[in-house]
Protein backbone atom coordinates (compact mmCIF):
# COMPACT_ATOMS: atom_id res chain seq x y z
CA UNK A 1 0.00 0.00 0.00
CA UNK A 2 1.34 3.34 -1.01
CA UNK A 3 1.89 6.01 1.67
CA UNK A 4 1.43 9.38 2.63
CA UNK A 5 3.15 12.03 3.99
CA UNK A 6 0.63 13.37 6.86
CA UNK A 7 1.13 17.12 6.92
CA UNK A 8 4.52 18.48 7.12
CA UNK A 9 5.68 15.93 10.08
CA UNK A 10 7.50 13.70 7.57
CA UNK A 11 5.09 10.91 9.06
CA UNK A 12 4.19 8.37 6.49
CA UNK A 13 0.47 6.91 6.88
CA UNK A 14 -1.32 4.52 4.64
CA UNK A 15 -3.94 6.11 2.77
CA UNK A 16 -6.95 4.24 4.50
CA UNK A 17 -6.89 5.10 8.29
CA UNK A 18 -8.64 2.29 10.14
CA UNK A 19 -11.26 4.13 12.26
CA UNK A 20 -12.01 2.34 15.90
CA UNK A 21 -15.45 3.78 16.64
CA UNK A 22 -17.16 1.12 16.06
CA UNK A 23 -15.58 -1.34 18.29
CA UNK A 24 -17.05 -1.62 21.71
CA UNK A 25 -20.78 -0.98 22.63
CA UNK A 26 -21.75 1.16 20.24
CA UNK A 27 -21.11 -1.61 17.21
CA UNK A 28 -18.81 -4.72 17.80
CA UNK A 29 -19.08 -5.62 21.46
CA UNK A 30 -17.41 -9.01 20.70
CA UNK A 31 -13.47 -7.97 21.50
CA UNK A 32 -11.68 -11.19 19.88
CA UNK A 33 -13.45 -10.22 16.90
CA UNK A 34 -12.64 -6.87 16.80
CA UNK A 35 -9.24 -7.32 17.26
CA UNK A 36 -9.43 -10.09 14.71
CA UNK A 37 -10.49 -7.01 12.22
CA UNK A 38 -7.79 -5.08 13.61
CA UNK A 39 -5.09 -7.19 12.64
CA UNK A 40 -6.54 -8.18 9.32
CA UNK A 41 -6.34 -4.27 8.29
CA UNK A 42 -2.77 -3.79 9.58
CA UNK A 43 -2.12 -7.45 7.59
CA UNK A 44 -3.32 -5.40 4.77
CA UNK A 45 -1.06 -2.58 5.05
CA UNK A 46 -2.76 0.18 7.14
CA UNK A 47 -0.51 1.46 9.33
CA UNK A 48 -2.52 4.37 10.65
CA UNK A 49 -5.22 3.76 13.22
CA UNK A 50 -7.84 6.26 14.73
CA UNK A 51 -9.95 6.40 18.10
CA UNK A 52 -11.43 8.27 20.97
CA UNK A 53 -11.51 8.26 24.56
CA UNK A 54 -15.35 8.65 24.27
CA UNK A 55 -16.09 6.13 22.13
CA UNK A 56 -17.99 3.05 23.90
CA UNK A 57 -16.80 5.26 27.35
CA UNK A 58 -13.20 4.30 26.24
CA UNK A 59 -13.90 0.86 25.79
CA UNK A 60 -12.39 1.19 21.94
CA UNK A 61 -9.19 2.69 23.16
CA UNK A 62 -9.15 -0.46 25.11
CA UNK A 63 -9.66 -2.94 22.46
CA UNK A 64 -7.32 -1.09 20.33
CA UNK A 65 -4.98 -1.59 23.03
CA UNK A 66 -4.95 -4.88 23.20
CA UNK A 67 -4.93 -5.39 19.69
CA UNK A 68 -1.51 -3.61 18.99
CA UNK A 69 0.35 -5.81 21.63
CA UNK A 70 3.48 -6.57 19.93
CA UNK A 71 2.82 -4.10 17.39
CA UNK A 72 2.58 -0.54 18.54
CA UNK A 73 6.07 0.32 16.88
CA UNK A 74 5.06 -0.41 13.68
CA UNK A 75 1.01 1.51 14.06
CA UNK A 76 0.80 5.68 13.56
CA UNK A 77 -1.72 5.80 16.65
CA UNK A 78 -3.86 8.34 17.01
CA UNK A 79 -6.99 9.36 19.68
CA UNK A 80 -8.94 12.02 20.55
CA UNK A 81 -10.44 13.87 24.05
CA UNK A 82 -13.11 16.35 24.53
CA UNK A 83 -16.49 14.61 24.77
CA UNK A 84 -18.49 13.76 28.50
CA UNK A 85 -16.57 10.89 30.08
CA UNK A 86 -18.46 11.48 33.45
CA UNK A 87 -21.15 12.73 35.34
CA UNK A 88 -18.64 15.20 36.32
CA UNK A 89 -18.66 18.58 34.44
CA UNK A 90 -14.76 18.75 34.41
CA UNK A 91 -14.05 15.28 32.78
CA UNK A 92 -14.99 16.81 29.36
CA UNK A 93 -13.75 19.86 27.51
CA UNK A 94 -10.66 21.15 26.15
CA UNK A 95 -9.34 22.39 29.36
CA UNK A 96 -5.85 22.02 30.69
CA UNK A 97 -6.95 20.15 33.64
CA UNK A 98 -9.02 17.70 31.28
CA UNK A 99 -6.48 17.20 28.94
CA UNK A 100 -3.45 16.33 31.64
CA UNK A 101 -5.73 13.77 33.39
CA UNK A 102 -7.52 12.26 30.19
CA UNK A 103 -4.25 11.99 28.34
CA UNK A 104 -2.77 9.45 31.10
CA UNK A 105 -6.60 8.00 31.00
CA UNK A 106 -6.08 7.24 27.64
CA UNK A 107 -2.23 5.98 27.74
CA UNK A 108 -3.96 3.23 30.30
CA UNK A 109 -6.44 2.21 27.81
CA UNK A 110 -4.55 2.00 24.98
CA UNK A 111 -1.42 0.22 26.61
CA UNK A 112 0.85 2.41 25.06
CA UNK A 113 3.80 4.90 26.32
CA UNK A 114 3.01 7.53 24.04
CA UNK A 115 -0.06 8.54 21.58
CA UNK A 116 1.20 9.55 17.63
CA UNK A 117 -1.81 11.97 17.29
CA UNK A 118 -3.47 13.09 20.19
CA UNK A 119 -6.68 15.55 18.64
CA UNK A 120 -9.01 17.56 20.21
CA UNK A 121 -12.37 16.25 19.05
CA UNK A 122 -14.30 19.54 18.73
CA UNK A 123 -13.87 22.86 19.43
CA UNK A 124 -15.28 24.41 22.52
CA UNK A 125 -15.55 28.37 22.43
CA UNK A 126 -15.66 29.02 25.92
CA UNK A 127 -12.03 27.86 26.30
CA UNK A 128 -8.50 29.69 25.34
CA UNK A 129 -7.61 28.23 22.51
CA UNK A 130 -3.84 29.20 23.99
CA UNK A 131 -4.79 26.92 27.13
CA UNK A 132 -5.32 24.06 24.83
CA UNK A 133 -2.53 24.24 23.00
CA UNK A 134 -0.58 25.01 25.76
CA UNK A 135 -1.31 21.83 27.31
CA UNK A 136 -0.79 19.88 24.51
CA UNK A 137 2.48 21.42 23.89
CA UNK A 138 3.96 20.26 27.69
CA UNK A 139 2.81 16.69 26.83
CA UNK A 140 4.61 17.18 23.55
CA UNK A 141 7.83 18.42 25.41
CA UNK A 142 7.14 15.43 28.08
CA UNK A 143 7.24 12.70 25.43
CA UNK A 144 3.43 11.60 25.89
CA UNK A 145 2.56 13.04 22.54
CA UNK A 146 4.20 13.28 19.09
CA UNK A 147 2.28 15.10 17.33
CA UNK A 148 -1.81 17.15 17.42
CA UNK A 149 -4.35 18.01 15.76
CA UNK A 150 -8.41 18.99 15.58
CA UNK A 151 -11.26 17.32 14.40
CA UNK A 152 -14.20 19.29 13.03
CA UNK A 153 -12.68 22.80 13.54
CA UNK A 154 -14.55 25.23 11.18
CA UNK A 155 -11.94 27.29 8.97
CA UNK A 156 -11.60 30.34 11.70
CA UNK A 157 -10.62 28.48 14.55
CA UNK A 158 -8.18 26.44 12.36
CA UNK A 159 -6.48 29.82 11.30
CA UNK A 160 -6.83 31.21 15.38
CA UNK A 161 -5.18 27.98 16.33
CA UNK A 162 -2.03 28.40 13.88
CA UNK A 163 -1.79 31.64 14.31
CA UNK A 164 -2.21 31.41 18.65
CA UNK A 165 0.74 28.55 17.68
CA UNK A 166 3.16 30.58 15.92
CA UNK A 167 2.45 33.85 17.99
CA UNK A 168 2.83 31.94 21.23
CA UNK A 169 5.73 29.64 20.55
CA UNK A 170 3.55 26.88 21.13
CA UNK A 171 3.15 23.17 19.18
CA UNK A 172 0.49 23.38 16.26
CA UNK A 173 -2.13 21.19 14.78
CA UNK A 174 -0.37 19.16 11.96
CA UNK A 175 -3.58 18.04 10.43
CA UNK A 176 -7.87 18.11 10.74
CA UNK A 177 -9.94 15.73 10.50
CA UNK A 178 -13.63 16.67 8.88
CA UNK A 179 -16.62 15.15 7.97
CA UNK A 180 -16.14 14.47 3.74
CA UNK A 181 -17.71 12.42 1.93
CA UNK A 182 -19.98 12.64 -1.43
CA UNK A 183 -23.04 13.81 0.67
CA UNK A 184 -21.21 15.92 2.92
CA UNK A 185 -19.32 18.27 0.96
CA UNK A 186 -19.18 21.31 2.77
CA UNK A 187 -15.62 21.37 3.49
CA UNK A 188 -14.55 21.65 -0.25
CA UNK A 189 -15.75 25.47 -0.02
CA UNK A 190 -13.04 26.83 2.84
CA UNK A 191 -11.62 24.25 5.11
CA UNK A 192 -9.70 21.98 2.51
CA UNK A 193 -8.39 25.04 1.05
CA UNK A 194 -7.19 26.67 4.53
CA UNK A 195 -5.25 22.63 5.49
CA UNK A 196 -3.88 23.22 1.91
CA UNK A 197 -2.18 27.30 2.71
CA UNK A 198 -1.29 25.78 6.26
CA UNK A 199 0.45 23.26 5.24
CA UNK A 200 -1.52 20.25 7.18
CA UNK A 201 -3.11 17.44 6.95
CA UNK A 202 -6.45 16.07 6.53
CA UNK A 203 -8.10 12.63 7.74
CA UNK A 204 -11.48 13.05 6.95
CA UNK A 205 -14.24 10.89 8.89
CA UNK A 206 -17.03 9.49 7.37
CA UNK A 207 -16.65 9.01 4.01
CA UNK A 208 -19.34 6.06 3.58
CA UNK A 209 -21.70 9.26 5.06
CA UNK A 210 -22.22 7.49 8.69
CA UNK A 211 -23.08 4.19 6.20
CA UNK A 212 -25.49 6.27 3.79
CA UNK A 213 -22.73 5.26 1.09
CA UNK A 214 -22.39 1.35 1.91
CA UNK A 215 -25.46 0.22 -0.02
CA UNK A 216 -27.84 -0.46 3.03
CA UNK A 217 -29.56 2.84 2.39
CA UNK A 218 -31.67 3.18 -0.50
CA UNK A 219 -35.37 3.72 -1.74
CA UNK A 220 -37.83 1.23 -1.36
CA UNK A 221 -36.16 -0.85 1.55
CA UNK A 222 -36.08 -0.83 5.42
CA UNK A 223 -33.56 1.26 6.98
CA UNK A 224 -30.93 -0.72 8.84
CA UNK A 225 -30.91 -0.94 12.24
CA UNK A 226 -27.72 1.63 13.70
CA UNK A 227 -26.84 2.27 16.85
CA UNK A 228 -25.90 5.72 15.43
CA UNK A 229 -29.11 6.18 13.92
CA UNK A 230 -30.80 6.00 17.34
CA UNK A 231 -27.90 8.21 18.64
CA UNK A 232 -28.41 11.06 15.96
CA UNK A 233 -31.40 11.34 14.46
CA UNK A 234 -31.08 14.57 12.71
CA UNK A 235 -28.83 12.39 9.98
CA UNK A 236 -31.13 9.10 9.88
CA UNK A 237 -34.27 9.93 10.58
CA UNK A 238 -36.24 9.72 7.22
CA UNK A 239 -39.22 11.46 7.88
CA UNK A 240 -36.92 14.74 7.61
CA UNK A 241 -36.25 16.61 4.02
CA UNK A 242 -32.15 16.19 4.32
CA UNK A 243 -32.73 12.49 4.54
CA UNK A 244 -34.53 12.01 2.08
CA UNK A 245 -32.59 14.13 0.16
CA UNK A 246 -29.84 11.72 0.41
CA UNK A 247 -31.68 9.06 -0.42
CA UNK A 248 -32.30 10.64 -3.87
CA UNK A 249 -28.38 11.45 -4.17
CA UNK A 250 -28.17 7.87 -3.03
CA UNK A 251 -29.56 6.42 -5.98
CA UNK A 252 -28.23 8.36 -8.28
CA UNK A 253 -24.96 7.84 -6.99
CA UNK A 254 -25.52 3.57 -6.63
CA UNK A 255 -26.33 4.46 -10.61
CA UNK A 256 -23.49 5.95 -11.50
CA UNK A 257 -21.17 3.35 -9.45
CA UNK A 258 -23.39 0.41 -11.49
CA UNK A 259 -22.00 1.81 -14.81
CA UNK A 260 -18.76 2.62 -14.05
CA UNK A 261 -18.64 -0.97 -12.60
CA UNK A 262 -17.01 0.43 -9.38
CA UNK A 263 -18.54 -0.99 -5.89
CA UNK A 264 -20.93 2.23 -3.97
CA UNK A 265 -17.90 1.94 -1.48
CA UNK A 266 -15.33 2.11 -3.23
CA UNK A 267 -16.40 5.02 -5.38
CA UNK A 268 -17.16 6.52 -2.07
CA UNK A 269 -13.83 5.98 -0.35
CA UNK A 270 -12.03 7.06 -3.93
CA UNK A 271 -14.06 10.04 -3.92
CA UNK A 272 -12.36 11.36 -0.73
CA UNK A 273 -8.90 10.31 -1.35
CA UNK A 274 -8.52 11.82 -4.73
CA UNK A 275 -8.93 15.66 -3.20
CA UNK A 276 -5.17 16.89 -3.05
CA UNK A 277 -5.63 17.86 0.17
CA UNK A 278 -6.82 14.64 1.86
CA UNK A 279 -3.98 12.59 3.57
CA UNK A 280 -6.17 9.16 4.40
CA UNK A 281 -9.60 8.62 4.61
CA UNK A 282 -10.70 7.22 8.12
CA UNK A 283 -12.51 4.12 7.14
CA UNK A 284 -14.76 2.33 10.86
CA UNK A 285 -15.97 -1.40 9.90
CA UNK A 286 -17.70 -3.23 12.77
CA UNK A 287 -17.69 -6.06 10.53
CA UNK A 288 -14.58 -8.29 8.86
CA UNK A 289 -16.73 -8.15 6.01
CA UNK A 290 -17.15 -4.51 5.70
CA UNK A 291 -13.59 -3.83 6.20
CA UNK A 292 -12.76 -6.52 3.14
CA UNK A 293 -15.33 -4.17 1.48
CA UNK A 294 -13.08 -1.20 1.85
CA UNK A 295 -9.96 -2.62 1.73
CA UNK A 296 -8.56 -1.83 -2.32
CA UNK A 297 -10.60 1.80 -2.54
CA UNK A 298 -7.29 3.06 -2.29
CA UNK A 299 -6.54 1.17 -5.93
CA UNK A 300 -9.36 3.00 -7.48
CA UNK A 301 -8.97 5.70 -9.93
CA UNK A 302 -11.72 7.81 -11.30
CA UNK A 303 -11.93 9.93 -14.38
CA UNK A 304 -12.46 13.21 -14.65
CA UNK A 305 -15.66 12.55 -16.30
CA UNK A 306 -17.08 10.64 -13.01
CA UNK A 307 -15.85 12.84 -10.94
CA UNK A 308 -18.06 15.36 -13.28
CA UNK A 309 -20.95 12.92 -12.65
CA UNK A 310 -20.71 13.15 -8.84
CA UNK A 311 -20.49 16.95 -9.07
CA UNK A 312 -24.00 17.11 -11.12
CA UNK A 313 -25.36 14.44 -8.54
CA UNK A 314 -24.28 16.66 -5.11
CA UNK A 315 -22.17 20.30 -6.04
CA UNK A 316 -19.18 20.58 -4.47
CA UNK A 317 -18.99 22.44 -1.39
CA UNK A 318 -22.93 21.07 -0.75
CA UNK A 319 -23.93 19.43 2.57
CA UNK A 320 -27.12 17.79 1.31
CA UNK A 321 -28.17 17.78 4.72
CA UNK A 322 -26.68 20.32 7.12
CA UNK A 323 -27.11 18.24 10.23
CA UNK A 324 -24.27 16.45 8.50
CA UNK A 325 -21.46 18.99 8.99
CA UNK A 326 -20.35 17.79 12.50
CA UNK A 327 -20.58 20.67 14.81
CA UNK A 328 -23.04 23.61 15.10
CA UNK A 329 -21.91 26.40 16.02
CA UNK A 330 -23.08 27.98 19.19
CA UNK A 331 -23.41 31.34 18.41
CA UNK A 332 -26.15 30.21 15.38
CA UNK A 333 -28.41 29.32 17.76
CA UNK A 334 -31.67 30.93 18.43
CA UNK A 335 -31.11 31.62 22.10
CA UNK A 336 -27.90 32.94 21.10
CA UNK A 337 -29.18 35.01 18.68
CA UNK A 338 -31.65 36.75 21.11
CA UNK A 339 -29.67 37.29 24.04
Amino acid sequence: MEHRKLGRTGVSVSPLCLGAMMFGAWGNTDHEDSIRIIHAALDAGINFIDTADVYSAGESEEIVGKALAGRREDVVLATKFHGTMGEDPNRAGNSRRWIIQEVENSLTRLKTDWIDLYQVHRPEPDTDIEETLGALSDLVHQGKIRYIGSSTYPPSQVVEAQWAARDRGLQRFICEQPPYSMLVRGVEGDLLPTTLRHGMGVIPWSPLAGGWLSGGWRKGQDAPSSTRAQRLPARYDLSLPGNQRKLDAVEELAKLAEETGISLIHLAIAFVIRHPAVTAAIIGPRTMEQLESQLGAHEVELSDEVLDRIDEIVPPATNVNPADGGWQDPALEPAARRR
